[in-house]
């Protein structure tokens, strides 16, 4: 029964990480095999963002055999000296602190994925228990937690002759629908932080029983390898992948594509090593440039007849697979997800990158260019066929339908015998 009852005794303060056990949606997406994931993702990705920033370029991930999941990196390690504000140490307070981390600092990050300091602290909270060690200053450091509380304070268990984090954690089976991970959902993630990190190499193992494993990712042609990848199975157009790449100030713009014989198209964008799933201003900039430049070769180069229609964006990105991926140092998604870019500088970028390099490409490569331009003018005519072909069904409807026959379709092209009904 809802209570009548509305006064400051209804308003509820959540102290701590309480809000994240509650509202979990929020902060993962939900509680189903995806947000399960996103718990790895989250932790992944601060090692990827240590490495973007030049410190350790080798993580090894571990699911194991209880179901639980590790990361190990090896770059500077969390802090662990005394926090001068809360007084405890910092390894504490990034992971029982919401929106407590390095990435408000720019000084500590030019650019990376996590931006509202809550991941660490989520996986945390979200998990039945968790462990982190740090490896920093000749010492491992250790502290252990229970559903985001902490069991002790930091201490010295040993010591180290690296750097580096490794954090163990549990998923929480009163949150979650399912605690199992999924080895192969899990790879293609991995596989693609490879990809999008040129020298980047992730050891990726499964000791669950039955399901043994293990994967080591390392491409030293970014994205270009991950086009064609995508394509790998595909007869392509242009041989080898156009590769573009603009830098301005502390923004990177880079974009890889490719076209092949099939009629749909694979676009993937990313905004810091993070799939924005939902696309964004990054990606409006590729689509815009992309039919834009197309259009301008093709008549430049007098494929396109002056009374020819321009080719439209459907028929620029039929048979496209490419990679837009961009790194900037204050970038604007919409949620914890990530799953869409706002920035509307970075369409900017990506628009000139994308315009200026395509466009030089096609003219050094001119049989290249002519494959492609054709590709999309059979996709134009494919399109347009396709519309005559349901104008004519939708005539043929008419006329045999059993409307009278003064409304079917005029096909008299004289006006004076012609007559217009108006019907109310």
């Amino acid at each position: 029964m809802v209570s009548n009852t509305y006064n400051a005794g209804s308003i509820e303060v959540l102290e701590g990480l309480e809000p994240v056990r509650k509202r979990p949606g929020m902060y993962i997406g939900g509680t189903d095999v995806h947000g399960l994931h996103h718990l790895v993702y989250e932790i992944v990705d601060n090692s990827v963002d240590e490495a973007m920033q030049g410190y350790g370029n080798r993580i090894n991930i571990t699911i194991h055999a209880d179901g639980s999941m590790s990361v190990r990196d090896f770059a500077r390690g969390i802090p662990t000296d005394m926090h001068a504000k809360l007084k405890v140490s910092a390894l504490e307070v990034v992971m029982t602190t919401l929106h407590a981390g390095g990435k408000f600092d720019s000084g500590a990050y030019v650019q990376s994925g996590g931006l509202h300091g809550v991941g660490a602290s989520v996986v945390n909270a979200l998990s039945e228990w968790c462990r982190v060690d740090v490896h920093r200053n000749g010492k491992i450091y250790r502290q252990d937690y229970v559903r985001g509380k902490a069991k002790a304070r930091v201490k010295i268990v040993g010591e180290a002759t690296d750097t580096g984090t490794f954090t163990a954690f549990k998923p929480d089976p009163e949150i979650f629908d399912t605690t199992e991970f999924e080895y192969e959902t899990l790879s293609q993630r991995f596989r693609e932080m490879c990809y999008l990190n040129k020298g980047l190499m992730i050891t990726f193992r499964d000791d669950r029983p039955e399901k043994e494993n293990e994967y080591t990712f390392y491409f030293e042609g970014g994205i270009m390898s991950f086009v064609r990848h995508l394509n790998k199975n595909r007869n392509v157009v242009n041989q080898s992948p156009i590769y573009i790449e603009k830098k301005q100030g502390t923004s990177s713009a880079e974009v890889a594509l490719q076209y092949n014989d099939s009629y749909s198209e694979s676009i993937f964008s990313f905004a810091n090593n993070i799939h924005t799933v939902d696309g964004g201003a990054h990606l409006t900039g590729f689509r815009g440039a992309l039919t834009r430049t197309l259009n301008d070769y093709a008549r430049k180069s007098g494929i396109l007849k002056e009374n020819d229609t321009n080719l439209s964006g459907d028929d620029v990105r039929e048979g496209l697979t490419a990679i837009v991926s961009v790194r900037l140092s204050n970038p604007q998604f919409e949620g914890q997800t990530k799953g869409k870019l706002n920035n509307a500088d970075i369409k900017t970028l990506t628009e000139q990158a994308t315009a200026e390099g395509l466009m030089q490409y096609l003219e050094e490569n001119p049989s290249d260019a002519r494959r492609i331009i054709e590709k999309c003018l059979n996709a134009a005519r494919a399109r347009d066929a396709a519309r005559k072909a349901r104008d004519v069904v939708r005539k043929n409807t008419g006329e045999s339908s059993t409307l009278p026959g003064k409304l079917a379709d005029c096909s008299e092209r004289d006006p004076a015998r012609s007559e217009i009904y108006i019907v109310e």
